[in-house]
């Protein structure tokens, strides 16, 4: 049985250390934040949840679908929509695809259910993760393996320059600023999802009323990079921006919203993303995450992190 320490308790690391577990081995998972979610992150309105990170997820692979067709059956997850529009200064269009699933209380609590019964230790960051002749530690208390489930950028500051993961967590991130707009009463079309080109301001609409099935007259909209960057400093001070150009995509009401509220990602996103799926050094040190794959999503943060443990490279494996 070894040690285990996973940083990040993300939908990412809170798998891989579910994973960990169940191979037997003793797992601490340590977060910044004051509850497991990471970016699938929510905020609470008179009661009312939002989804503020990430919008939904999709289920195309077996292993994750069978995850999903418990959370239905539970109640903790429904299918939204499989319809998104597209909408450009030309006009906009109707596009369908793949069936996006939503959760009624939000996607925080789906991380939340598969860390139940894991040792999360909330409100508790890390400053250093070092590596020795006998491997790494975490703040100085040696273990036998780290794990860094964050993004890049941020599991960057934890080491030391020149290590192995230090040098290949090199992918940068975009900025994005989500956008919680409410009014009295709902006066635009039913849109469950909007993705937004050729805009210097928004890239995504998402209808809340629609995704959490009550109908409340609530949008969460998703910055671009470029809208972001100027505000985060002061991410309030999007707001103003921020409304106007979600006035140009969305019949809302001309009254100003009753709720408004700017939440900052300053790494929503990675840039580009590794080829590789996971990194597991000799030292003792890996990575997992979105980013490691080929596109950024819910289901890669899940499913990369189960490759990432069922394969270690290690020098001296974990058994």
């Amino acid at each position: 049985m070894a040690h285990v320490v996973v940083v990040g308790a993300g939908l990412s690391g809170v798998v891989c250390a579910r994973e960990l577990v169940a191979h037997g081995h003793e797992v601490v998972v340590r977060d910044t934040g004051r509850r497991p979610g990471g970016r699938m992150a929510l905020r609470r309105h008179d009661g009312r949840v939002v989804d503020i990170g990430a919008s939904y997820f999709t289920v195309r692979d077996d292993a994750f679908a069978a995850v999903v067709d418990d959370w239905e059956l539970r109640g903790l997850a429904r299918p939204w929509t499989d319809r998104f529009t597209a909408w450009t200064p030309s006009g906009r269009e109707v596009k369908p695809g793949p069936l996006r699933w939503a959760a009624p209380d939000g996607l925080r609590s789906l991380v939340e259910d598969l860390a139940g019964r894991l040792d999360v230790r909330s409100a508790a960051p890390v400053g250093r993760v070092e590596v020795g002749a006998d491997g790494p530690s975490v703040d100085g208390e040696r273990a036998d393996a780290v794990v860094l489930a964050m993004p890049d950028p941020q599991a960057r500051r934890l080491l030391e320059p020149g290590t192995p993961a230090h040098d290949v967590l090199d992918d940068p991130y975009e900025p994005a600023l989500a956008l919680t707009a409410g009014w009295d009463e709902r006066t635009w079309p039913d849109e469950d999802g909007i993705f937004v080109g050729d805009h210097a301001d928004l890239a995504w609409v998402a209808d809340d009323g629609l995704r959490r099935g009550d109908r409340a007259p609530v949008l969460v909209a998703h910055s671009t990079a470029g809208r972001a960057e100027q505000h985060l400093d002061d991410p309030a001070s999007a707001a103003g921006p921020m409304l106007a150009a979600l006035r140009e995509v969305v019949e809302v009401p001309d009254t100003e919203p009753s709720l408004v509220h700017v939440q900052r990602w300053t790494f929503s996103r990675p840039a580009h993303g590794h080829d590789a799926t996971f990194h597991l050094g000799d030292d003792g040190v890996g990575a997992c995450g979105d980013a490691w794959g080929p596109t950024s999503s819910v289901e890669t943060a899940y499913g990369l992190s189960l490759i990432h443990i069922s394969e270690p490279t290690r020098r001296t494996p974990i058994s």
